[in-house]
């Protein structure tokens, strides 16, 4: 499949390894490995990171694993958040000569001359967006980027960057328990010819069972897994689960299957950690829903089932493609 009209082709699932630094928990740095040149091997080609996911780490860790392979994969990284030595989150900076010297680190942390989509992570309310894609642009003829994307803005920045720069795609969160995107942004996705790189498929395990254990999970301060919205939440997953287990998928192979029938052209990002989470998430490439299917789901689980926002309230009240 293709990234918009102006993307790189891609493999039906991209893998997405913010995971693989720590956010949710512990994590191992030789299975990490492990699992993106595995990836690499069964064909996925999209590798997505930010280089503020484990302050570098991430980078530096697909730097390793993709050591030989680079010619197989295309690069996806996001940019602009500001953090402190204590991990500590400072705000969002995508000034043009901050987005050139992101660019500079990012390349070197990744061992390659070239990434290939390149995007802030979050629009910076400090700075016209026209500037940060005029910055994007400069790299692109430079020869060190080669697409533009974006990240979590909303329809009207996203016609206003690509009337400066060909947006090749919009990297939001979908799934079935987030279906804000269908309204309005989807349609002007489609419209502009702009694909999209939809994470969250499992809403950060949600879905599929997985639940904050360690103090450094980024999960515990998320509403979808407070004590407000468990009971709720728990009935609509067990529902979600009985409904895989009974046309024999896994509940995320269910969740991937659900998003692809949805959106059947633009892109699922995977954030599997190990080898069999990977396995897992590309079994559902032999699944295809059907039209009674989905409708079953629609009423099992229709849009707003799942209580609490995606995210903690002072994020949700920053971010451009919620308004």
């Amino acid at each position: 499949m293709k990234l918009g009209t102006t993307g790189p082709e891609v493999f039906p699932l991209g893998l997405g390894c913010m995971g693989m630094s720590g956010v949710y928990g512990a994590t191992d740095d030789a299975e990490s490995v492990r699992t993106i040149q595995t990836a690499i091997d069964r064909g996925v080609t999209l590798i997505d990171t930010g280089d503020f996911y484990g302050m570098g780490h991430n980078e530096m860790l697909i730097g390793r694993a993709i050591a030989g392979r680079r010619d197989r994969i295309q690069l996806s990284v996001k940019f602009g958040a500001l953090r402190g030595a204590d991990g500590s989150w400072l705000g969002v900076d995508t000034r043009p000569v901050a987005v050139k010297t992101f660019a500079a680190y990012s390349l070197r942390r990744l061992g390659v001359e070239v990434i290939d989509i390149y995007r802030p992570a979050r629009l910076d309310p400090a700075v016209p967006i026209e500037d940060t894609v005029g910055a994007i642009a400069d790299l692109i003829k430079a020869g060190v980027v080669r697409h533009l994307g974006l990240s979590e803005v909303g329809v009207q920045t996203i016609r206003r960057a690509h009337a400066v720069h060909p947006v090749s795609d919009l990297q939001i969160e979908y799934s079935i328990a987030s279906r804000a995107p269908e309204a309005k942004i989807f349609p002007a996705l489609a419209e502009l010819g702009i694909g999209a790189t939809l994470y969250g498929v499992f809403s950060r395990g949600l879905l599929t069972g997985s639940r904050p254990e360690s103090p450094g999970d980024l999960r515990r301060h998320m509403p979808r897994f407070g004590a407000d919205h468990r009971d709720r939440n728990g009935e609509v997953v067990t529902a979600f689960r009985r409904f895989a287990r009974d046309r024999g998928l896994t509940p995320g192979q269910l969740a991937i299957a659900w998003v692809r029938a949805r959106q059947p052209s633009f892109l699922p990002v995977i954030g599997a950690k190990t080898v069999a989470q990977l396995d897992d998430a590309l079994g559902a490439l032999a699944h295809h829903l059907s039209a009674d299917d989905l409708a079953a789901l629609d009423q099992l689980v229709p849009a707003g089932a799942i209580g609490g926002e995606r995210y903690g309230g002072d994020q949700m009240r920053h971010l451009d493609s919620e308004r």
